[in-house]
């Protein structure tokens, strides 16, 4: 399950203190995407890792982080990174 291979590449990476898999694929049925298996995430992760990077940054270590499943399994990530004091 593509969440599931998510919640690991993301574990391997950045050791989270928190992490939160949304799937929303049900709710894109029908888009192109969709059609060709790609799902729908959202994701939130609170790391340390994410401690003096930019929103940008952060979103290049996570798409980095999961590889080619940004190619094949994943059509759209939501992202929200924090750090564990943005995270109070």
């Amino acid at each position: 399950m593509t969440s599931e291979l998510i919640k690991q590449k993301i574990n391997e990476s950045f050791q989270p203190e928190i992490i939160e898999i949304i799937d929303d694929s049900a709710a894109h049925a029908g888009h192109a995407g969709a059609r060709q298996g790609g799902g729908h995430y959202n994701v939130t992760i609170v790391a340390a890792a994410f401690e003096g990077k930019s929103l940008v940054q952060r979103h290049q270590l996570i798409y980095q982080a999961l590889g080619d499943l940004m190619k094949t399994e994943i059509h759209a990530l939501g992202i929200n990174a924090l750090t564990p004091s943005e995270n109070l």
